[in-house]
């Protein structure tokens, strides 16, 4: 057995509203009810085909139940980084949201990041390549 590639990231929210439009707005994802689920409880975000982001609004039930608190701290999970493409577009999305982000320039690899904070304090790393 070989892990292929990272499935997706569950992330509990308050806000589901605020997240969905955060996330389709920022990076283009698209929201999907969940399979078997109420639309307000349960939200897919989807890049093309693939679900790429779980939203479930928090005190709903869990398939496997765990303790998570909404905008508090991740665990050992420091961020969530997605390869993107268009960093002059997405700096200036950021910038017209007025969205505080950080960049990070690694030329010896041909990679630019940026790093912003969602909505329920998970930090993404948005990675551009050159």
């Amino acid at each position: 057995m070989t892990v292929k590639t990272l499935d997706h990231v569950n992330i509990q929210t308050r806000d589901m509203a605020g997240t969905i439009a955060f996330y389709g707005d920022l990076l283009g994802l698209v929201a999907r009810t969940a399979p078997r689920r109420k639309p307000e409880e349960r939200q897919w975000l989807y890049a093309g085909e693939r679900a790429v982001i779980h939203l479930n609004l928090f005190g709903t039930d869990n398939t496997y139940e765990r303790q998570v608190i909404p905008g508090g701290n991740t665990g050992a999970i420091h961020h969530v980084a997605f390869e993107c493409d268009d960093l002059n577009g997405m700096v200036l999305r950021l910038e017209a949201r007025g969205l505080r982000y950080e960049r990070a320039e690694l030329p010896e690899i041909g990679l630019t990041q940026l790093f912003v904070v969602d909505p329920n304090n998970v930090l993404l790393e948005l990675n551009f390549r050159t």
